[in-house]
C-alpha cells in the first residue's frame, strides 16, 4: 500500500512544464526505439514516464505529435553535439575528424535517439521523413561549409558550392550508413568508428583540397 502511494504521489507531483516535457520525450524515446512507432502505445510512455495517460496527451498530444516531437528535440541535440565539437579553428582535417567524432560519439552515447531519428523516422514516410530530411540536409550545409572553407584556404580553383554541397552529401551518407552499421556492431568504440570513415574521405578530399583529382581514362 505505501508503495502504491509513492507511486501515486510521484504521479501526481507537480513539475514545471519544461522538466514534464522533457520527462515525457525522454520516456518516449526510450519506447519509441524499442518498439518501434507503430508498437509504442501511449500507455507504455505513460508508464515509463510515470504519468497518468490524459496527462501525456495534454503536454504533447497525439501519438504522431509526441513522436515528431521526440525527432526534433534529438536532431537538435545531434546537430548541437557536432556544432560544439568542430574546432572551428583548427586545419580542415582536424576540423572534420572532430566533427565526425564527435557525431559518433553521440550515437554511441545516445543509441536509442539515432534509433528514433534514422531507423524508425526513415521507415514511417510522411512528414516524419520530411524531419529527417531536414536534419540530414542541415548536417549538410555544415559539412559543406568545412568543404568550401578547405578548398578556398588551399587555393584550389573552380571548387564551387555545388561541389562542396555534393561532397558533403556523400559524406553525411556515410556517416549514417556506417552510424546505421555501428548499431549492429556496439563492440566497436566510437573512435575506431569515426577513425574508419575519416581514413576513407580524407584521402580524397585531401586530395581535392591539394588539387588532385581523377579523371576517367579515354576511350580507345
Amino acid at each position: 500500500m505505501a508503495a502504491e502511494q509513492q507511486v501515486r504521489a510521484g504521479r501526481t507531483k507537480r513539475l514545471p512544464r519544461a522538466v514534464r516535457e522533457r520527462q515525457i520525450l525522454d520516456a518516449a524515446v526510450d519506447v519509441f526505439s524499442r518498439l518501434g512507432f507503430h508498437a509504442a502505445s501511449m500507455d507504455e510512455i505513460s508508464e515509463v514516464a510515470g504519468i497518468s495517460k490524459p496527462m501525456l496527451y495534454a503536454y504533447l498530444g497525439s501519438k504522431e505529435e509526441l513522436f515528431t516531437a521526440c525527432t526534433r528535440r534529438e536532431s537538435a541535440r545531434l546537430m548541437e553535439a557536432i556544432a560544439t565539437g568542430v574546432e572551428v579553428d583548427r586545419a580542415a582535417d582536424v576540423q572534420l575528424w572532430t566533427g565526425l567524432r564527435a557525431f559518433f560519439g553521440f550515437v554511441g552515447e545516445h543509441r536509442a535517439s539515432w534509433l528514433v531519428l534514422h531507423r524508425q523516422a526513415a521507415s514511417q514516410g510522411g512528414p516524419f521523413a520530411a524531419e529527417l530530411a531536414e536534419l540530414r540536409g542541415r548536417a549538410i550545409g555544415l559539412v559543406a561549409e568545412l568543404v568550401a572553407r578547405a578548398a578556398e584556404e588551399a587555393g584550389v580553383p573552380g571548387t564551387g558550392a555545388r561541389d562542396a554541397e555534393s561532397m558533403a552529401a556523400a559524406l553525411v551518407g556515410a556517416g549514417e550508413s556506417l552510424a546505421d552499421w555501428w548499431l549492429d556492431h556496439p563492440d566497436e568504440p566510437s573512435g575506431v568508428v569515426a577513425a574508419r570513415l575519416m581514413n576513407l574521405v580524407w584521402m580524397g578530399f585531401g586530395d581535392l583540397v591539394d588539387g588532385r583529382v581523377w579523371h576517367a581514362p579515354a576511350r580507345g
